[in-house]
């Protein structure tokens, strides 16, 4: 049976050459095509756009290393559910290797240029051609890749030549990097992939682009990057989804960003990656710099000479340079630092965390680092090895500060023309410096008298900005990482913080919805003048925040600092918090249990960010539902970030007399003892994963004889009865088996002893993997079951300073 012009075939339905399948919307087309100049058939997907035959964009070839010679080409499905591509003798020269056999399956070329494969009877994807590209990066592809080796299961390898798809000598990859960043590299047609030179560099990624990639500020990239510490992912999605546009690494080694246009009918070239020789790896070797608008390009940075000057002068700079007087750090004698501004970041970037001025302090304290750079968006960057790739920009880049012996920077001499100069500005700074000084101790008593003598509050004179911190080392400084907006600009986004404009209200202070001039919707967390509370967790939330990139966090835009008033602008999410949904009797019936479960999911997620792959490993402590944000689309992203605390990598839990939270999601040894860890913020995910199964809130439950949801959980789960706990609003037989699965690890998240709950990561495992039942651990009793939580005066007098028993966040026991 054969098929065209459809999107999809299924087994036993077969494509021959000539046929094509096209994508639903028109984009995209598959079939068998030859390049010019020969005959050779291929399997191929290609833009679906008014070209001849002999000017297709092909995006992606099957069988690229093994061409049918001639027009008996076939695409059918093999006894095991794969794909095939054979000739009319059956002689195979592709096939899709699907480790998943099925006896009937379906392939769908799908409005992204995507060829799925799955089972005819399931929307398990069992194979995708977006796991297996070519040259061309698209919308919808994702790179997985480890930090610590290189173990690339998704690159992209160039054809060999322009009419020749297969595979050619470059690939682009991302190479074992601290900070992610894109790499051609040259293995000379290794395809065995364990041998390579690079060939060209991004940069490191700084939340938003690649460092070494100046002219995407014009460039409507889309790429993203989520960081998970050890590893990290790549993906790239078009803004404008009737664009025909793709990145293509060519048989030369050029990444290309191409877009059709429509008025020209031609492909046009909006960026790429070699714009001068400069561009080019090491171009200058090491501890140089390359400036493509100077003759000639590479100059040795201040303090290096050439390390073969014969060949340096005949323009052949690949071995660099070499210092012209050695450190003296193991003498114990201080170096200085060169500064070098608007330059690409060399590669081999060693991450540390670090406060800006703490950046230069730590590279100072370690004989092997050579240069350092902070950077909003990375932090602070160290380098330990040789300085190459340095590249000079007019703009953008960043600034790098090469360590080198203190005789190299004297401090320059003051012409005898300029000496009236210098006095004045001497004179002038030491008035200034006075002037500031009193002011400071002026601002300081003032500061002091608001916080201990606690008199009444004045909101701040318009545009007045001040210092929040008191001086305290080091804290200021964190807010130069993110935009200050103005004051007056986001009372007059929510409408003087008006009550029709209030989203919620927090332990922190009241949350409003906004608009910025340029349309802009944003969410305003204000922290709260009325109590004394709020300020320690304003600036963990910016200090925390700011550093973690999740698609299950919630971003922060910025923050304000003015007067009294403290602000956090956020990412204004359409759906406001879980529990506005979950809890209202109307609204809890938009979320119906694929919502739910997809809920549960993303807040694993983005716990296992947190705990395991971010830079910082994180424990949240105020996980519940008023914490849980929902974008458009339903996907939570957690948020408030207040109460949450760093571990070290080797640190497994810490103590506190100052317990913070929420009752009813926090666990028995945080709440009684002051003991936190991961498996404290599992305990809080059980209880939320237990209401959103529920529908009802743990606290204030009381039916059937039980003070809590746990309780009766626990005792409905002993009786075999978890039905009666379902929501009625999911309660469906078709789902009945995996939510009874919830229901069970929920239990056993809220195990009372932590060494007793599963970390996230198994927690993942069993919300994915474990179909059967039978096959979870068994729950012991919860925490908080046995009897009542006791008091807040029993609480006092156990000596620990605890949260309340409602709904807020709570820091302290005054107040409230």
């Amino acid at each position: 049976m054969f098929v065209s012009a459809a999107n999809s075939i299924t087994t036993p339905q077969i494509l021959k050459d000539p046929e094509t399948l096209i994508s639903n919307n028109a984009k995209f087309k598959m079939g068998f095509f030859s390049p010019n100049d020969s005959t050779n058939r291929y399997l191929g997907i290609w833009f679906n756009i008014n070209s001849s035959d002999n000017n297709l964009e092909i995006i992606w070839v099957a069988n690229r290393d093994s061409p049918i010679k001639d027009s008996s080409a076939l695409l059918k499905f093999s006894d095991d559910g794969n794909l095939q591509v054979t000739d009319e003798q059956d002689k195979i020269y592709w096939s899709s290797n699907a480790l998943y056999k099925v006896n009937s399956s379906v392939a769908q070329l799908l409005n992204t240029g995507n060829l799925n494969l799955l089972p005819e009877d399931s929307n398990t994807t069992i194979w995708q051609s977006f796991d297996h590209p070519t040259d061309s990066f698209l919308a919808g592809i994702k790179i997985n890749f480890n930090k610590s080796i290189y173990d690339m299961k998704v690159n992209f390898r160039s054809w060999k030549s322009a009419n020749d798809p297969s595979s050619g000598r470059f690939r682009l990859v991302c190479l074992p990097r601290d900070i992610p960043e894109f790499f051609i590299v040259d293995d000379h047609g290794d395809t065995t992939e364990t041998s390579y030179e690079p060939y060209w560099r991004s940069g490191p990624w700084n939340g938003y682009l690649f460092l070494g990639v100046p002219l995407y500020s014009t460039v409507a990239s889309g790429f993203n990057v989520d960081d998970h510490g050890d590893t990290a992912e790549i993906s790239y999605e078009n803004a404008d989804q009737s664009l025909f546009e793709r990145y293509v690494l060519t048989y030369d080694g050029i990444l290309r960003q191409k877009i059709w246009d429509e008025d020209t009918n031609t492909w046009e070239i909006n960026w790429q990656s070699l714009l001068s020789e400069c561009d080019a790896y090491g171009k200058c070797g090491a501890f140089a710099m390359c400036n493509p608008k100077t003759q000639p390009i590479c100059e040795c940075l201040k303090g290096f000479q050439p390390k073969n000057l014969d060949e340096w002068s005949k323009g052949n700079w690949t071995n660099g340079c070499v210092r012209r007087t050695e450190l003296q750090c193991r003498a114990g004698k201080v170096d200085k630092f060169l500064q070098l501004t608007h330059v690409k970041v060399p590669d081999y970037a060693h991450w540390v965390f670090s406060y800006p001025d703490d950046c230069q302090k730590i590279c100072l304290g370690e004989c092997s680092c050579l240069a350092y750079s902070y950077y909003s968006g990375i932090g602070c960057m160290l380098w330990n090895e040789s300085v190459v790739d340095v590249q000079q920009y007019s703009s953008d880049g960043a600034d790098l500060f090469i360590r080198l012996d203190a005789s190299e920077l004297p401090d320059e001499p003051v012409k005898p023309d300029e000496s009236g100069k210098r006095k004045t500005i001497i004179a002038v700074t030491v008035s200034l410096s006075a002037f500031v000084s009193i002011l400071s101790i002026y601002c300081l008593w003032k500061w002091m008298g608001h916080r201990y003598v606690k008199r009444a509050k004045t909101p701040p004179k318009e545009g007045q900005r001040q210092n929040i911190f008191g001086g305290t080392a080091g804290y200021s400084s964190d807010f130069h990482d993110l935009p200050l907006f103005e004051f007056t600009k986001l009372a007059a986004a929510t409408n003087d913080f008006s009550e029709t404009n209030k989203l919620g209200q927090g332990g922190f202070g009241p949350v409003y919805k906004g608009k910025l001039e340029d349309g802009q919707e944003i969410a305003v967390k204000r922290l709260s003048r009325a109590s004394g509370q709020g300020l320690e967790e304003f600036m963990n939330e910016v200090l925390l925040i700011s550093k973690l990139q999740h698609k299950n966090l919630v971003r922060l835009l910025g923050c304000c600092v003015e007067g009294e008033e403290k602000l956090l602008v956020y990412e204004l999410l359409p759906n406001k918090s879980l529990d506005a949904l979950l809890f209202d009797p109307d609204q809890r019936k938009l979320l119906d249990w694929q919502k739910r479960l997809n809920i549960i999911l993303g807040i694993c997620r983005g716990l296992l960010y947190l705990h395991r792959d971010s830079r910082l490993r994180i424990i949240h402590r105020d996980l519940k539902p008023s914490n849980i944000l929902l974008d458009e689309e339903l996907n939570p992203k957690i948020s408030d970030f207040g109460m949450a605390r760093i571990f070290d990598s080797k640190q497994d839990q810490a103590n506190t007399l100052r317990v913070v939270g929420t009752y009813g999601y926090m666990s028995p040894e945080y709440a009684l003892e002051g003991r936190f860890s991961e498996k404290s913020d599992v305990y809080s995910f059980g209880v939320l994963l237990l209401e959103i199964v529920s529908g009802k809130k743990n606290h204030k439950f009381s039916d059937h004889g039980s003070f809590n949801l746990l309780t009766y959980v626990w005792n409905q789960w002993n009786e075999n009865d978890t039905l009666s706990v379902i929501d009625p609003a999911i309660l469906n037989p078709s789902f009945e088996k995996q939510i009874s699965k919830c229901i069970q690890v929920g239990l056993l998240c809220v195990q009372e002893f932590p060494e007793d709950r599963p970390d996230v990561p198994t927690l993942i495992y069993m919300l994915d993997n474990a179909d059967n039942i039978e096959t979870l651990p068994i729950p012991k009793q919860p925490g908080f079951t046995r009897s009542k939580v006791c008091s807040i005066s029993e609480i006092i007098t156990d000596g620990h300073d605890h949260g309340s028993s409602n709904d807020a966040s709570l820091t302290a026991l005054s107040g409230r």
